[in-house]
């Protein structure tokens, strides 16, 4: 193997660390609600949000507080919300009907990465759904 063929598979390797160093970036939201993720009732509180992996371009995250913490793999990816994109802050999307609320997509605030749905409880036919958004700011623990 020559000089150059060692030097650019260091190269290489570097930057796949750094880039999943740049990945695990925690997060942290303010939840001012009861709600489900996945299928899992979460109380109001504080949470952290990490992406702990990314397996054939499927990441898991993790969102846990001080008393648990779960694993969610996204359903589905796609392009982030334009109003997301422009205010340039992470954020938890909620549907939420009369009597729940669900977590319906994250946004880690990169221009460049998609959004993630998260599989949730269909709200009723008949039950009107909204959408609250709560942002997320990195860490200090990080």
């Amino acid at each position: 193997m020559t000089n150059f063929t060692t030097r650019m598979m260091i190269a290489a390797a570097t930057l796949v660390v750094a880039a999943g160093a740049a990945s695990a970036q925690t997060l942290k939201a303010e939840i001012p609600f009861t709600f489900r993720a996945g299928d899992t009732v979460m109380e109001a509180g504080t949470y952290q949000v990490s992406r702990i992996s990314q397996q054939s371009g499927t990441p898991v995250f993790r969102l846990g507080d001080a008393a648990r913490a779960i694993l969610l793999m996204p359903v589905a990816s796609g392009d982030a919300n334009k109003s997301w994109v422009a205010k340039g802050k992470p954020v938890l999307s909620f549907e939420c009907g009369p009597n729940h609320c669900s977590l319906a997509a994250i946004w880690t605030g990169a221009h460049a990465d998609l959004a993630y749905l998260i599989r949730q409880v269909k709200m009723g036919k008949e039950e009107p759904v909204r959408v609250a958004l709560i942002e997320m700011r990195p860490d200090k623990a990080d």
